[in-house]
């Protein structure tokens, strides 16, 4: 699978596990304290090739995804659930502990950010009716929510944002909810 876009990651191991999945380049990050001279890069690799970023499920990752996304416009997001990049020991995780086949579909169901996004017409109360916050199975319904919708995980302040940025529609978040409920059922 050759990736035209240039695929941004958080490190070495990160480039690793990439190159073993698809035929791609990447520039790393080193961190989630990104220079302005990494975000100089970012910006030329999109006004060039494009820019796929793809870190880590976790808050260093979620960082470094916002910090891009508010330098260079038009970005897209690749995301894998949290459980896909557990390291066999299960002390850390991270993209470089991604299977292949994992990492290839995150790449072929990238997301690009609208600016011109329509408001998400999905509200504070469909978030609560579907127990999304304000229940105690909620984060893992959120989380379940992004790996369906392939949107990654976010916290309950955060998922109308996420909701919205990638133009989810009524209808995709109620079909999710729908499979979350059944899988529930049948648990």
């Amino acid at each position: 699978m050759d990736i035209k876009e240039i695929i941004v990651v958080e490190g070495k191991d990160d480039t690793t596990a990439i190159k073993r999945s698809v035929n791609a380049d990447t520039i790393e990050t080193n961190g989630s304290a990104i220079s302005a001279e990494c975000l100089q890069r970012i910006q030329h690799a999109q006004d060039v090739r494009g820019v796929i970023v793809f870190t880590d499920p976790d808050y260093p990752g979620r960082r470094i995804r916002a910090i891009i996304e508010e330098h260079v416009k038009g970005i897209k997001h690749a995301f894998l659930p949290k459980k896909k990049t557990i390291a066999k020991n299960g002390k850390s995780l991270g993209i470089e502990h991604a299977k292949s086949e994992d990492i290839r579909y995150a790449l072929e169901n990238v997301y690009t950010v609208q600016e011109d996004a329509q408001a998400c017409t999905i509200t504070r109360e469909d978030i609560l009716m579907a127990h999304l916050i304000g229940h105690p199975s909620a984060k893992k319904r959120r989380d379940r929510l992004g790996e369906i919708l392939n949107i990654g995980s976010t916290n309950g302040k955060q998922l109308i944002k996420r909701l919205e940025m990638f133009q989810i529609t009524e209808q995709q978040f109620g079909a999710a909810i729908a499979q979350i409920n059944q899988e529930e059922e049948n648990a």
